[in-house]
């Protein structure tokens, strides 16, 4: 067994502190252009009015804004003193929305970075939140710990529903884009949680009901993330190591799976390359054929749990992770077949370490032998 004086060693095992060490040295890889931020990163979504920027909620308490392109923070919403789990943007009010670990819902407004109206009225932690509009009101709707889902009209704060089914904590919520257009009177919602439940709302100004069938139980335990692709098939990404497709014109069945070595985040759809991509506890991103299931590639650069996925314009994928940075990867064919031959040429170790800069009048080791072996040539 190791010993170690370092006081930062004690009451370690040996496999702690050598996977300390591994993150570390991982940590220095710059694959994904990484922008680095103060803390933890739990959510990401892309930014309604700019296909250059997005938002994402930190562990510290803050919304951050960050321009893709230019690698920098653009704004910054502060005022949580707990962790911020989720965001949401709207465009027709200029509001960033963020559930938090205080039970409430934080508010913004995007231009001016003001804090706005507060929501409170879960008893346990918020861990989603989706804003819509229903004619001419703007809805928040947030989902907690607590196994509830609130639905608040914005311009009030007025909670107008309650809605109970799950029965523990819910963790991710989704409108459905067929279903959604902003001149109806309703909309329909799918939420997911820990009690590997999916459940669909039809949720209008004045009333809620759950819609049939319901529920939907497709996964072992948990499901951290649903979205929905350009056919209107629902994705899911789940604790029990899977991420699947599930039928919209099969009443839900499972469609596709995808089978992973840990506990799945996140996932998205890329329609222009055909790829499903994957966020993974073991810290990586996958690409899969969305045609025959098959794995693809990896992209691997985080050296922490991955915790969200979002695609830009141009097939621009960007991760967020709890090591604090955010990476983006390109999904155009010529980039990711580069990654892909990058990638094996790393794992056959034929990636050559960088030739340090020669300074002028110094010889290369090289030359140094070339000039040994003419010396001793000519003795």
């Amino acid at each position: 067994m190791s010993r170690s004086n370092d006081p930062g060693h004690y009451f370690q095992t040996t496999s702690a502190l050598n996977e300390a060490a591994r993150k570390a040295t991982k940590s220095e890889n710059t694959k994904g252009s990484p922008i680095k931020l103060p803390s933890k990163i739990l959510a990401v979504v892309p930014d309604p009015q700019d296909e250059n920027q997005i938002y994402v909620a930190e562990a510290a308490g803050n919304i951050k804004r960050i321009d893709i392109e230019a690698a920098e923070i653009s704004a910054s919403y502060s005022g949580a003193t707990a962790p911020l789990t989720s965001v949401a943007i709207s465009p027709t009010s200029d509001t960033v929305f963020a559930g938090c670990w205080d039970k409430s819902i934080w508010s913004w407004r995007c231009s001016s970075r003001k804090p706005g109206r507060r929501y409170q009225g879960h008893a346990d932690f918020v861990k989603a939140v989706q804003v819509c509009k229903i004619q001419e009101s703007e809805l928040l709707i947030s989902a907690s710990a607590d196994a509830s889902i609130i639905v608040w009209d914005t311009s009030s704060g007025e909670k107008l529903h309650t809605l109970k089914g799950h029965r523990r904590g819910i963790l991710a919520l989704v409108i459905d884009p067929i279903d959604y257009q902003t001149n109806m009177e309703t909309i329909t919602l799918v939420s997911a949680g820990t009690d590997r439940e999916i459940r669909r709302w039809s949720i209008a100004i004045t009333s809620a009901t759950e819609l049939q069938p319901s529920p939907i139980i497709s996964h072992e335990t948990s499901i951290d993330a649903i979205h929905f692709d350009s056919d209107g098939d629902l994705w899911t990404a789940s604790a029990d190591k899977t991420a699947k497709c599930l039928s919209r014109g099969r009443e839900w069945e499972e469609d596709a799976k995808f089978e992973h070595p840990d506990f799945v985040r996140d996932v998205a759809i890329d329609e222009e390359g055909g790829w499903a991509l994957t966020a993974c506890r073991d810290e990586e991103i996958r690409v899969w054929d969305k045609a025959n299931g098959k794995l693809h590639h990896v992209f691997s650069g985080h050296f922490e749990e991955v915790t969200g996925l979002v695609l830009l314009s141009k097939q621009r994928l960007v991760s967020v992770s709890i090591d604090a940075t955010v990476r983006q990867w390109s999904l155009k064919p010529q980039e990711l077949d580069l990654a892909i031959k990058e990638a094996e040429d790393e794992r056959l170790g034929k990636i050559k370490e960088p030739e340090p800069e020669k300074k002028e009048g110094m010889m290369t080791a090289e030359e140094e032998a070339e000039l040994a072996e003419l010396l001793e040539d000519s003795e």
